[in-house]
């Protein structure tokens, strides 16, 4: 806050600069004036915000030059200096914009005393300013948004005046085009720094477009009028350069199509909101509309069998690196991939976390929670959601297993379970498990109550059950999921352990 001394007298300027220290204050002492004609053309380059002044001067009075600020800084606190013999003209100078007067013969703490309370009468119109700027920012934003997202008409006359009072004409009967313009800027941190961002680049979108804008949780939204400065997509491009120039961010920015009335203005905001969903896939800046995604018809939605046997491998070995390292990469090919949709890549990513959840069931030999689905971000932050939760079933596995005496033996049975489409050996499970193979072969049936090929063939045909009742796959295709090549040889297990050939247990579950 600054503050300006003007008087003629040199011995009282010189004073009132020195006795007082102004910067304890928390003022900025402006180099002095030393006639009213001085002060008014250094005023308006300079703003002071409090004007010491001497009320009798050579040309220009203290009184003639209070006017004269008031008009051109009408938030500027002036305090004249009288003698006594100016004491009635100095009362009188009150009533015409003058907030106070001090005698000539005041001491330093009657100055500093007048000085603090012009200096707080500033803060109390800062803050009573500020607050009336937040409850119209509220009340733009709650209106905007009945209008945009419920179709309000109620709230047209309050966004036309909006409009108004920028300076932009909102009669219906000369209406510019109109269109939605959502966008979000990042680059300063999280939490508050991310909300001081996003309140910064409103601002200067306010100030910079012909627009009215609503501050909506993570993103801006703005209803644009397509005047001459913004009457194709070069014109808001710029603004949004300028934004991301001056605030040294990024931004993301989702454009909604351009329409002729108030009525439409909710086609042109989900729209946007359409678009704005793509952020993750589209890049981490810059201005897009609903072309940049005609073609995206969407990506991979489920994981395939291989990657379901490579977590599988991963979460067996609790190699919490190698995890990483997967769930990054698999992540990043769906966000690279340009056909991916937010929903595609959604289902991509609950499909991996499911396929943790179903091995986790599948080792410890019972059905465990379903797996509730989660809404990730479809955005590298994505990488990190998915490797917590695939973190936590990793985790499960093994502190189940850690407290059980031969904890290799659980280990060596979910590594069995997910290679039975394979022809895997005694000598192969023993090695995984890092055991002699009798030593194995020994405790492993104490442990089950089964050898290892009566339990391999067991679970092989619990394995041949599921998929008959889960899907239409060839009989042929459930032998080989399950490590048969003989169709015939596989049918005949089959009906030993269920009573019943394959095709007749599929045709009993559908009844």
């Amino acid at each position: 806050m600054k503050i300006l001394i003007v008087d003629d007298e040199v011995i009282i300027r010189n004073g009132l600069c020195t006795v007082i220290d102004w910067k304890e204050l928390g003022l900025t002492l402006l180099p002095p004036a030393s006639s009213a004609e001085e002060a008014l053309t250094r005023i308006p380059v300079e703003k002071p915000n409090i004007l010491l002044t001497d009320i009798r001067m050579q040309g220009m009075d203290g009184i003639q030059l209070a006017h004269e600020v008031k008009r051109l800084l009408p938030d500027t606190e002036t305090v004249i200096l009288t003698g006594y013999d100016d004491f009635a003209y100095a009362q009188q100078a009150l009533r015409e914009g003058v907030t106070d007067y001090l005698l000539k013969t005041s001491r330093p703490e009657e100055i500093i005393k007048a000085a603090m309370k012009a200096k707080q009468r500033i803060m109390d119109k800062w803050e009573n300013a500020k607050q009336e700027t937040m409850q119209t920012a509220a009340l733009r934003s709650q209106l905007l948004e009945r209008l945009l997202i419920q179709g309000d008409e109620s709230s047209l006359a309050p966004v036309q005046a909006w409009f108004r009072k920028k300076g932009v004409q909102p009669d219906a009967s000369s209406l510019a085009p109109m269109r939605v313009l959502m966008l979000t800027a990042s680059g300063w941190g999280d939490g508050a720094l991310a909300n001081l961002l996003l309140g910064a680049a409103e601002n200067m979108l306010y100030e910079l477009l012909p627009a009215v804008t609503m501050l909506k949780a993570d993103r801006i939204v703005l209803v644009v009028r397509e005047e001459a400065r913004v009457s194709d997509r070069g014109g808001l491009e710029r603004a949004i350069a300028r934004v991301r120039q001056t605030l040294k961010c990024t931004v993301f920015a989702a454009l909604g199509r351009s329409v002729a009335s108030y009525g439409e203005l909710q086609a042109s905001y989900r729209e946007a909101g359409t678009v704005f969903a793509y952020r993750g896939l589209l890049g981490a800046e810059g201005l897009y509309a609903s072309g940049d995604i005609a073609n995206r018809c969407g990506g991979r939605t489920v994981c395939s069998q291989k990657e379901e046997s490579e977590l599988a491998a991963i979460l067996m070995s609790n190699n919490r690196a190698d995890l990483r390292h997967w769930v990054n990469r698999k992540v990043r090919e769906q966000l690279e991939d340009r056909s991916a949709t937010p929903s595609s890549v959604q289902a991509f990513l609950q499909s991996m976390v499911i396929a943790g959840h179903r091995w986790l069931e599948r080792s410890q030999g019972g059905v465990q929670p379903e797996a509730a689905l989660h809404t990730f971000e479809v955005d590298s932050r994505a990488e990190d959601e998915v490797f917590k939760l695939l973190s936590s079933v990793m985790a499960a596995f093994h502190e189940a297993i850690a407290d059980k005496p031969y904890a290799y033996i659980q280990k060596s049975i979910a590594f069995i379970k997910e290679h039975l489409d394979q022809n895997l050996s005694l000598q192969q499970v023993a090695k995984f498990v890092h055991l002699n193979p009798n030593h194995f072969s020994e405790v492993f049936k104490r442990e089950t109550g089964l050898n290892y090929i009566e339990f391999v063939t067991r679970e092989r045909m619990r394995r041949a059950a599921e998929i008959l009742q889960e899907s239409q796959a060839k009989i042929s295709e459930v032998a080989g999921r399950v490590g048969y090549e003989d169709i015939k040889y596989f049918s005949q297990q089959f009906k030993k352990h269920t009573g019943q050939t394959p095709s007749e247990f599929r045709q009993s579950v559908k009844d």
